[in-house]
């Protein structure tokens, strides 16, 4: 199997556990780094175990024949641009959540994607999380029967203390609050639902507190999903709390429940009155060094080597993750319900 070369664009916060994750996987490593400000590449070479380059000409990675995936760890606004470009260029894809700013650009990249006939993944990660591995195998396995309700809600405090606050309060980087981060407990709604979503309703506000005044959009956004055979779903983004990071899941279904890390099920014999605890690593930190990243990336690269797509987070399933994202915005901007269907496929 082919070792890959890795080129990361942009080299903030994420990029530090990106790159350490690709060289973990043993299946490719990180090669180059294209940065619009000065690092010294000695240091970063150090800093990761790895001989890098740096580059200041984003043209050059892809020129590069050696180079074989560009990894996105840009901001968000330059997502489009930078991805149509390397697709383009023949190179494979890594995109850092948001895959992009708006459902105009999100579609653009998954074209020229397919037209290039390159793999792509977006970080969606949470989906190679143990909490929600395991609560995937509870679903297939029927302990909780057919679900009809879930909820799956992101609390996370991302004030001035937080990296990437200086430029997540822009509507222009940051977006919504789902855009922002809370897209991971949105997508995961729809890991366990499916993505056959009708209709969406959203409502928004922002927190009284001055810290989080700088934001140039509502930092608290409650969206309902109704599917088409009639489910329901509640996803909340709240990025303006002021509490631990909590994940927060609780699916009801005909023949039991699942809160977090507890289930109920009528599956395995006589009613209890108490919940069964369930042994599985928790997403309990905002941290992008404790996020799933390596066992992701160990699937895209084993997928790209192999010339199939990768399972769970490929570019085509996070678009529809994302074209849900953009219906709820829509509703939330214009305080009506969106059918999927107003928006282009």
């Amino acid at each position: 199997m082919k070792t890959l070369n890795v080129a990361v664009a942009g080299y903030g916060w994420a990029a530090g556990a990106h790159i350490d994750a690709i060289n973990a996987t043993g299946r490719a490593q990180v090669t180059a780094i294209y940065s619009s400000r000065e690092h010294d590449a000695a240091a970063l070479s150090s800093r990761h175990n790895s001989p890098i380059s740096l580059h200041r000409d984003f043209q050059e990675l892809l020129d590069d024949p050696e180079i074989d995936v560009i990894d996105l760890t840009s901001y968000p606004s330059q997502h489009k641009d930078q991805a149509i470009a390397a697709a383009r260029a023949g190179k494979h894809l890594i995109i850092e959540k948001p895959l992009a700013m708006s459902l105009d650009d999100s579609r653009a990249i998954r074209d020229a994607v397919r037209e290039a006939g390159v793999k792509a993944m977006v970080c969606l990660e949470c989906r190679f999380g143990g909490q929600f591995l395991t609560t995937r195998k509870l679903i297939d396995q029927g302990l909780l029967g057919e679900l009809h309700y879930a909820e799956v809600d992101y609390y996370h405090g991302i004030g001035p203390w937080y990296g990437q606050f200086r430029w997540n309060v822009k509507r222009d980087n940051g977006g919504s609050s789902l855009l922002s981060a809370g897209c991971h407990a949105l997508d995961a709604l729809l890991l366990c639902m499916g993505d056959e979503v009708e209709e969406v309703s959203a409502m928004a506000t922002y927190s009284r507190s001055e810290m989080f005044a700088p934001y140039e959009y509502p930092t608290t956004q409650v969206n309902i999903l109704r599917f088409k055979d009639g489910r329901v779903g509640k996803c909340a983004s709240v990025i303006d709390c002021q509490q631990p990071y909590y994940f927060h899941t609780h699916l009801v279904g005909s023949e039991g429940s699942l809160l977090d890390n507890k289930f109920y099920t009528t599956k395995l014999g006589s009613l209890k009155k108490e919940w069964s605890s369930l042994q599985m690593a928790m997403l309990d930190s905002g941290d992008v060094s404790d996020h799933p990243y390596q066992s992701q990336f160990e699937a895209f690269f084993d997928a790209t080597n192999e010339g199939r797509d990768m399972p769970l987070t490929s570019l085509e399933e996070a678009y529809r993750s994302f074209r849900v994202l953009f219906a709820c915005d829509l509703a939330a901007e214009e305080k009506r319900p969106v059918k999927l269907a107003e928006l282009p496929e």
